[in-house]
């Protein structure tokens, strides 16, 4: 939803404009990216900066895709840059990101030491996993002390249980 957000995607109740339509096509490239033994191709919060720039059609990132193809050719002149050259973008990158806590109730404890948590792990462990991880794993814990069982779903409770499992072994 914060892809939604940023790109004025929502009608005036606040739900996704054509949801189905997105979701079905992120389960595509989801099945299509396992299949080649690729990344699944997901929308993360960082493409929000495509969507605020006017990639809504897809055609930025048929481009994208493209320009990624051409840089297979060029990857060895790319590896030559340092990783440090890159801060810059991913500091922006993570700046971008953060107008998405604007619409989060930060002072609630259920929210805010989710999100705090999530946001230390993840340059302390150079993983964007490990940090949403942690941070479904607190939420999980949060609501179950504060005994709101209701509000942890079954797929919830299954993955921060495997995600805990996955850090103690």
């Amino acid at each position: 939803s914060g892809i939604a957000i940023q790109g004025n995607l929502l009608d005036n109740d606040g739900n996704i404009i054509n949801c189905k339509k997105a979701l079905f096509s992120d389960a595509i490239g989801t099945i299509v990216g396992a299949i080649f033994g690729a990344t699944t191709v997901t929308a993360f919060i960082e493409s929000s900066t495509g969507v605020a720039a006017g990639g809504r059609t897809g055609f930025a990132s048929v481009i994208t895709a493209l320009l990624f193809f051409l840089a297979l050719f060029f990857s060895p002149v790319f590896l030559v840059i340092p990783k440090a050259a890159t801060a810059p973008a991913l500091i922006f990158v993570g700046f971008m990101m953060l107008g998405a806590l604007s619409g989060m109730d930060l002072r609630k404890l259920d929210v805010g030491l989710p999100v705090f948590i999530t946001m230390l792990i993840i340059p302390l462990s150079y993983s964007i996993s490990q940090g949403l991880a942690w941070g479904l794993i607190s939420w999980t814990i949060i609501k179950a002390a504060q005994g709101n069982f209701s509000h942890i779903q079954p797929g919830t409770l299954v993955l921060a249980v495997l995600f805990l499992v996955k850090q103690i072994i």
